[in-house]
């Protein structure tokens, strides 16, 4: 990658400059604004492969991969190509296409508990529409989340959120009205127990929603047996169970968590991966749940660009890709070799960090200790990270400006990107070693 220089930032600079008198925040999502981690956020220019380029032309190795949906790596060319045919017929219908069609039967073939699909164009319309779905089914209006998991901005859901919201250090629903707040129950997650309790003491629950691999407080895998026992509280309870698959569907196995754990939920969200890039969402479940929805039912639900043929071609080349399951040996094998490299240079510079990894979903976590839930993810020392985040930046790797975020890794990181990112990072450990702590500005 390219070296540092005063210089190099001066374009970002500028831009965030402007952007801040612009947009809340200077960003149009929150994390981006690098709160958690100080200074200036890159802007950028291009990505190609496992890389990106900012707008003053320095290039780092990705592991954010827009949040996870390039798992072909950054402008594959098979989809420019699809998206730039499919340009020229047109970029919205508001009306149905073949394309759409065509994606839903990938995503059924693919997925075990969904028979009927629904096409949004964000996951969090997906979670949004899929908890509305669950409480007019079941005539009950009391939701369950977990502690640290984030499934979008929808009102109900901001309740002890991670993601952004863990990142800031925001309270926990500002704007969400009170009766709306007091729907959302809480538990931790991993505990069987808490769940239980919270079963115990609410008769009215519609739906329990759950990132059944957290991506949104960290890489956190459910313990062994977990998503069993809530599968069976859910079901014992006629509570619907909700599998929020935004960031795990086609990542973690092609069927999603639900395949590689053997639960299947009642409804699924996805989104990411299936627009190969592009803005998208869907949910699914059973005929008989997914018949309620308008047209079909009374439950209702629209979006002017559900399923439009740019978002539809680039998921469709992704999928079909994906149908090649040695793909997902080859992000295992190297998802591996570089969360070994990481904790081996972390080990070797004695700075104390725990990596949590399923498949090519992973986070280092400057922390001591195990961590399994928000409780202990909370325990990470957020100044230690920002600083081998910024030295990191500096040895051009770059990665989710947030400890509390996923990183993802792509077809495109070869053994030589991944080795490349190893010496890096030994390189960074040892400047946050040797320096001591650095203050970071408010920006």
């Amino acid at each position: 990658m390219s070296s540092a220089s005063e210089t190099t930032r001066d374009r970002s600079e500028e831009l965030f400059a402007r952007a801040v008198e612009l947009m809340p925040g200077g960003v149009n999502s929150p994390v981006r604004a690098f709160r958690g981690v100080g200074g200036t956020p890159r802007f950028i220019r291009s990505a190609s492969g496992a890389t990106i380029t900012d707008v003053d032309g320095r290039t780092y190795i990705d592991y954010v991969g827009s949040w996870g949906p390039m798992i072909l790596g950054h402008a594959d060319p098979e989809i420019v190509a699809g998206l730039q045919e499919a340009a020229t017929r047109g970029t919205s219908f508001g009306a149905p296409n073949e394309l759409e069609v065509e994606l839903a039967e990938e995503i059924i073939d693919a997925v075990p508990s969904i028979e009927m699909v629904r096409m949004v164009s964000s996951g969090t319309e997906a979670t949004m529409s899929a908890i509305r779905l669950a409480r007019g089914v079941t005539g009950r209006s009391k939701l369950v989340k977990f502690e640290g998991c984030y499934h979008g901005h929808g009102d109900s859901l901001l309740v002890k959120a991670g993601s952004g919201v863990a990142t800031l250090g925001l309270p926990d629903s500002p704007g969400v009205p009170a009766a709306l707040a007091e729907n959302t129950l809480t538990a931790p997650f991993n505990d069987v127990a808490s769940l239980e309790q919270v079963f115990q003491q609410h008769a009215d629950i519609a739906a329990v929603i759950i990132e059944p691999v957290v991506g949104n407080m960290g890489c956190v895998p459910p313990a062994e047996g977990y998503l069993k026992a809530v599968r069976e509280l859910t079901s014992r309870n006629g509570a619907l169970l909700i599998f929020d698959e935004v960031m795990t569907g086609f990542r973690v196995a092609r069927g999603g968590a639900q395949e590689l754990y053997s639960v299947m939920p009642d409804i699924t969200t996805l989104g990411k991966i299936i627009g190969g890039g592009l803005p998208v969402g869907a949910y699914g479940g059973s005929r008989e749940l997914m018949r309620n929805i308008a047209p079909a039912g009374p439950i209702y639900q629209a979006g002017t660009l559900s399923g439009n043929p740019l978002s539809m071609t680039a998921g469709l080349v992704t999928l079909r890709r994906l149908r090649d399951l040695s793909i997902y040996d080859r992000l295992e094998s190297a998802t591996a070799r570089l969360c070994d490299g990481l904790s081996a240079a972390a080990a070797d510079a004695g700075i104390k960090t725990v990596i949590n990894r399923v498949g090519s979903m992973w986070t280092s976590f400057f922390n001591p200790g195990p961590v399994i839930d928000w409780t202990s993810a909370n325990r990470s020392d957020r100044k230690l990270f920002g600083e081998f985040f910024h030295a990191m930046l500096g040895q051009g790797v770059y990665l989710a400006p947030s400890q509390f975020e996923a990183g993802f890794v792509s077809l495109a990181h070869t053994d030589e990107v991944i080795d490349q990112t190893i010496k890096s990072a030994r390189d960074a450990f040892k400047i946050v070693g040797s320096e001591g702590p650095k203050p970071l500005d408010g920006n």
